[in-house]
């Protein structure tokens, strides 16, 4: 039985992309060896996208030709690769589930045939601000984002709509670039924080640049900034906050989670998991669970058993799916970054959430 999948294991994406294909392995591993689905053993057809829309529609399209019976795809965590696969496999009705694209504006760009396994960004947009401004009690924020990018724009879109719906003052709401990001620092107004919408791949540089500027206020990002290991890179830091999708770092608890972090680096020593990690995981048994629903691998009993999938419980929460709304209402996990390992904070399921 052969499962789709595209990750970006090269490029700008794949400091959250490779994790994420590490624990779709992981998962696929687990099914095979209690008898897989439906009684048949699970393939992985994972291909490199290289964080590059055009390989990535190319790589759909070939996945799809070459293997007619494969009724989903899944991978990838940033909304404008996601979309090149996506409308490729809506062309040929296939299923495509992201693990990690945030932006609730997906569904309606990609009609029937795409699904989140995620939170929208929405959701943990407005969980940043509501913490910003009852536990940071920060009433004055400077908002950088970079531009040209549909996940931090969005992002940035979302935290200023609910701040100042709660009360907040924005001293600086700028888009930047690569080159244009240091002069920024110079002017950033009397913000008490900073909320910095940025790409993955720029976090340690970026957040490099805010500390040698001098500003010591703290920093507040969303997904983008659960680099994982990365953030070893930067191992002075314990004042930077993130909104992710689980916490699965080693002093949790949960016994679900202390399983999967055993399993996993029993099968990748020397790495931890993190947040997209366990969405990749999450994803694989999601389409695990929603073909045994269908009892079959035909493409359309499988859509369709997925668009009503209730209480799927996975490492990042409970996904569920209600007519028409392909987004599954999911906790954000509020985490720090200290000196080099991220710890959770809190849970948070927001108040209000910005429409999409």
């Amino acid at each position: 039985m052969n499962i789709g999948a595209i990750y970006n294991l090269t490029g700008d994406q794949q400091n959250l992309d490779i994790p994420s294909s590490q624990g779709a392995l992981l998962a696929v591993d687990e099914l095979n060896s209690i008898g897989g689905i439906l009684g048949k053993n699970v393939n992985l057809l994972l291909e490199d996208g290289e964080t590059d829309t055009v390989v990535i529609a190319r790589k759909t399209e070939a996945l799809i030709s070459s293997n007619p019976d494969m009724p989903v795809i899944i991978g990838m965590s940033d909304t404008d690769v996601v979309l090149a696969a996506a409308h490729v496999a809506a062309k040929h009705k296939r299923t495509f589930i992201t693990s990690g694209a945030t932006s609730p504006l997906l569904p309606e760009q990609v009609p029937n045939y795409l699904f989140l396994a995620c939170y929208g960004d929405n959701v943990q947009a407005a969980a940043a601000a509501e913490w910003a401004v009852n536990t940071l009690k920060a009433s004055k924020v400077a908002v950088l984002y970079k531009q040209g990018m549909s996940y931090t724009e969005l992002l940035r879109k979302y935290f200023v709509t609910r701040y100042i719906e709660l009360g907040g003052t924005i001293t600086v709401d700028k888009g930047y670039t690569v080159e244009s990001f240091p002069a920024l620092l110079t002017d950033l107004g009397d913000a008490d924080l900073i909320y910095l919408s940025a790409s993955p791949n720029e976090v340690i540089s970026e957040v490099s640049q805010i500390r040698a500027a001098g500003v010591t206020v703290p920093i507040l990002s969303g997904d983008g900034f659960d680099i994982g290991e990365g953030w070893q890179k930067l191992p002075d830091e314990d004042n930077s906050y993130f909104t992710t999708h689980a916490d699965v770092g080693a002093d949790n608890k949960s016994p679900a989670v202390i399983a999967f972090r055993a399993a996993f680096m029993k099968k990748f020593p020397g790495h931890e998991p993190d947040a997209f990690t366990a969405l990749g995981y999450d994803t694989v048994k999601l389409v695990a669970a929603t073909i045994e629903k269908a009892g079959s691998t035909e493409a359309q009993a499988v859509r369709e058993a997925l668009s009503t999938m209730q209480k799927f419980q996975g490492i990042t929460g409970e996904i569920s799916f209600t007519a028409g709304n392909p987004i599954p209402v999911k906790s954000v996990a509020l985490m720090r970054v200290d000196r080099g390992a991220e710890k959770l904070i809190q849970e948070i399921l927001p108040t209000s959430v910005p429409l999409p």
